[in-house]
């Protein structure tokens, strides 16, 4: 059942995401670019991201899913220095390629070489992350 559920939900996910544009590379830029030719029609996406999840978050509360023993617990608030350069480094290669970990995924079946080596490139960070940040607190450690 829950290969199924994920499947239904992945699919679903991937069609919001070339439906609204955001596996368009061109339009994830005019969005991130304020100050040239801005094109502000991804604030409708986002917008329509948060506010249901803002709701689902509330309605979840002491309940059960059907395919799982919990839900995911809610996320830490601090805001520290790890989350400060893990945005930094997300915000740089979302506006250099213009694709973040969902719509690549997406663009994947039609992207071309481009999606191709973005994903191969994002999974190799992905992989030193863990070591890179063991450096980076070892030498917050010791200053």
């Amino acid at each position: 059942m829950r290969p199924l559920l994920a499947l239904l939900a992945g699919s679903l996910f991937g069609t919001g995401l070339f439906l609204s544009g955001m596996t368009d590379t061109t339009k994830v830029q005019g969005w991130l670019d304020i100050f040239g030719n801005w094109d502000p029609t991804l604030a409708f996406v986002m917008g329509g991201a948060i506010l249901p999840m803002a709701i689902a978050w509330r309605l979840t509360a002491g309940r059960r899913p059907l395919a799982a023993t919990a839900f995911p617990a809610r996320p830490d608030p601090v805001i520290d220095r790890r989350l400060v350069f893990g945005s930094v480094l997300f915000g740089i290669g979302w506006g250099l390629a213009g694709l973040c970990p969902g719509p690549a995924v997406a663009s994947l079946s039609y992207g071309g070489l481009g999606g191709l080596v973005f994903m191969l490139s994002m999974l190799a960070g992905m992989g030193v992350a863990p070591t890179i940040g063991a450096r980076l607190d070892r030498i917050a450690a010791a200053a």
